[in-house]
């Protein structure tokens, strides 16, 4: 996760230890305490957890999330989110609140090794990894450094003193790390280690893209087709969430979607037959997921919707579309489309040009969705030669290019939303999943009253080394907002681009 070097910080700081006293020899004759380093913990009932740097750069609320456990941060740790604490991005955003809030609860005690109380009811505690402050190494280190014999190496220096603490405590010790690599090492030593659980959610909520069905009687069905709205048993309907989009069946062919509102009742999808974009292009839905989905995107009182679809499910361009429909309709101020850079907050100076210039290259799939849906219906019959008028201005824009000089279109750079307010806008976030849980809060509490946020992605398709298919800010905005009512999720399985795309997705 993160690209180690060898740290000349940590070995000075190493050498001020000593140079303290804190490596064994405080006084004349007189050795240190393992609590000195910080290896005893306050008590030996509860468990020891390691904390790595990329847990406190993914989640800098980590510390109190373990309860009532005894946390240790090792010096090495603290050396390493110096390295990130100057960079004007995300992740040294993290890096500056690890430290302040790590400030703040060591602020009253003079011994940052011995422990401070946490919220949760446990412990935190500084550790230094000295391995000459051991009169006699455990046959466990020993064969690490038989093992991994470079000790300057920063992971080698946590697991290290991942089995010094081992040696010194009789209850576990775990290390907690996003660090596939540092986890196999881990397990290859007999460390015990677990990946950051807290923002994870569960592997069927990513996996499962099939549209609930409920059973229905024949009448009861028949008369949800004439009125709309039909009320449903608890016990029937069983765990089925505010806005969640089923298909009422009676048998197999008999079926008909429907939306479960907040009152317990399931209502009728309200769409219109498709979405007319003026002196444009119409949009159709071509399938069950993009009817419900356009559902989700018309309703004024969902605020947000999340989406998930493989590539070629349609899920930007219907969301494009549903924009434009509900802006030419005067219901939002403008619309704006933006999509992360990789890794949002990255430094787009490498690309030449303006601000625009350089998002071109990211933003493309947009202008090409925009260039579609509002390109003029093509004439009847032989089209007419058009004389080249001379002059700068001979170049017609496109019809988004005028939305986008009259401010009513926006294309913009995520990385630079922090700190806007975003009022009455329908907000179009495309390949959410690369985000972390931490930019996705931070992009949906940029949205003022009357605005929209629809957050599309596929959860398959990740590049951002920082999470995976189930820690992404997609999934994890789904599944902290789901059973609200302001919030509707639906996802997109059945592709529609091509039937080589379609067959490309499933099989390879």
């Amino acid at each position: 996760m993160i690209n180690r070097t060898d740290e000349s910080q940590a070995r000075l700081f190493q050498d001020n230890n000593r140079a303290e006293g804190l490596s064994g020899r405080k006084s004349a004759g007189s050795k240190a305490k393992p609590s000195d380093f910080g290896l005893k913990a306050p008590s030996q009932i509860v468990k020891n957890y390691v904390l790595d740097t990329n847990v406190f750069l993914h989640d800098p609320a980590c510390i109190e999330r373990f309860k009532e456990n005894h946390l240790c941060v090792l010096v090495d740790v603290l050396s390493e989110l110096d390295r990130f604490k100057s960079e004007q991005t995300e992740r040294g955003a993290n890096a500056r609140r690890v430290h302040r809030r790590l400030t703040d609860l060591f602020s009253c005690t003079e011994k940052v090794t011995q422990g401070v109380a946490t919220e949760g009811g446990g412990t935190l505690r500084l550790v230094i990894y000295d391995p000459s402050s051991c009169t006699k190494n455990s046959e466990e280190l020993n064969r690490f450094y038989r093992i991994f014999p470079d000790r300057e190496r920063v992971d080698h220096r946590i697991l290290a003193a991942c089995l010094l603490l081992m040696q010194h405590n009789s209850a576990p010790v775990v290390l907690v790390t996003k660090d596939i690599n540092m986890q196999l090492k881990a397990r290859a030593v007999g460390i015990e280690c677990q990946d950051y659980l807290n923002d994870k959610v569960d592997v069927r909520e990513v996996s499962n893209y099939e549209t609930r069905r409920i059973e229905i009687a024949p009448m009861e069905l028949q008369r949800f087709a004439s009125s709309g709205i039909i009320g449903v048993d608890e016990d029937v309907r069983g765990n089925v969430t505010v806005n969640e989009y089923v298909l009422l069946s009676s048998g197999e062919k008999q079926t008909i979607p429907a939306r479960l509102a907040a009152d317990g009742s399931f209502v009728r999808l309200q769409i219109p037959e498709c979405l007319k974009i003026p002196d444009g292009q119409s949009l159709k839905p071509m399938n069950l997921g993009q009817r419900c989905l356009i559902d989700a995107l018309l309703n004024p009182d969902i605020s947000l919707v999340t989406c998930y679809g493989h590539a070629g499910t349609g899920k930007t361009l219907v969301a494009v579309a549903a924009g434009l429909h509900e802006m030419f309709n005067r219901r939002y101020n403008g619309l704006t489309v933006s999509r992360p850079v990789v890794a949002m907050g990255d430094q787009l100076g490498y690309l030449p040009g303006s601000l625009d210039e350089k998002m071109r290259p990211w933003l493309q799939p947009i202008h090409d969705a925009l260039d579609l849906l509002m390109r003029p219906s093509a004439p009847l019959g032989p089209r007419r030669k058009q004389v080249k008028k001379d002059g700068p201005d001979s170049g017609a824009k496109k019809p988004y290019e005028v939305l986008m000089d009259q401010g009513i279109l926006e294309i913009e750079a995520l990385c630079y939303i922090r700190g806007r307010s975003i009022p009455n806008r329908f907000f179009i976030l495309d390949e959410a999943q690369q985000l972390t849980p931490q930019e996705a809060k931070t992009i949906v509490t940029r949205m003022s009253r009357g605005s929209k946020l629809v957050l599309v992605g596929d959860p398959a398709q990740i590049d951002n080394p920082y999470v995976d298919s189930r820690s992404n800010g997609l999934v994890y905005t789904r599944n902290r907002l789901k059973g609200q009512a302001l919030a509707a999720h639906v996802a997109l399985s059945r592709g529609e681009r091509s039937e080589l795309a379609e067959a490309g997705a499933q099989l390879m």
